[in-house]
């Protein structure tokens, strides 16, 4: 057991390693989300490896699967960051928010910039940062899109339930429209269930109003 404790650590901090990046700022040398992700698929892999093998075999089987499983999260953190990377560089300047959140990247689009009032017909304005987006979701299609309308609490529940399902209907059909494949393509409205800001406020309705992309693993 302790041999196959000694194995495992050896395989998590490799991963870890090679994930390290130079801070710009500081100049020291810091463990990216790809060595962090790394290393938990590192310790992860070593228990299934060990619980799946004989018992004279596992610590062989820990250190394959340690070494399986560092590789497989390593590279999916790598992919993520890369993503985030692109995300960020693509919608600067555009409104839209980049949030991330372990493996998970949201997108949150402010009603203000996507759609006038009590409509779900895409403002033109806001078509060049679709069009970005097509490009990226293009670009990286490791990901499920999962699309979100949220409205403030003014007006009566229905209405706003049917207008959130609209408007995340209307950005889906865009998105698949132009190229985005539609198996990896979900949207519902939670109407004015999930409220990031107070209601009782101009800036938090409008806070409130927006539309969410979760891009997840597929």
């Amino acid at each position: 057991m302790k041999k196959m404790t000694n194995l495992t650590v050896v395989a998590a901090t490799l991963a870890l390693l090679a994930g390290c990046t130079n801070n710009p700022y500081t100049g020291e040398r810091e463990a990216g989300k790809a060595g962090v992700y790394g290393g938990i698929g590192a310790v992860s892999g070593a228990v299934i490896g060990a619980a799946t093998s004989s018992k004279k075999d596992r610590a062989k089987g820990a250190l394959i699967g340690a070494t399986v499983g560092g590789a497989a999260g390593g590279g999916y953190g790598y992919y993520v960051d890369t993503q985030e990377a692109k995300l960020r560089q693509t919608l600067q300047g555009t409104g839209v928010q980049v949030q991330r959140d372990g493996n998970n990247l949201t997108l949150i689009m402010p009603g203000n910039i996507t759609f006038p009032s009590n409509s779900a017909d895409i403002s033109s304005s806001f078509y060049p940062t679709l069009n970005s987006l097509v490009q990226v979701f293009k670009e990286f299609n490791k990901n499920g899109i999962d699309i979100v309308g949220h409205t403030d609490s003014t007006g009566s529940q229905q209405l706003n339930q049917d207008l959130s399902n609209r408007r995340a209907r209307s950005v889906a059909a865009y998105l698949e429209g132009n190229g985005v494949a539609g198996s990896r393509i979900s949207s519902f409205g939670a109407g004015p269930s999930q409220p990031i800001a107070s209601n009782d406020t101009a800036s938090g309705r409008a806070q409130n109003r927006r539309v969410e992309i979760n891009l997840r693993p597929l």
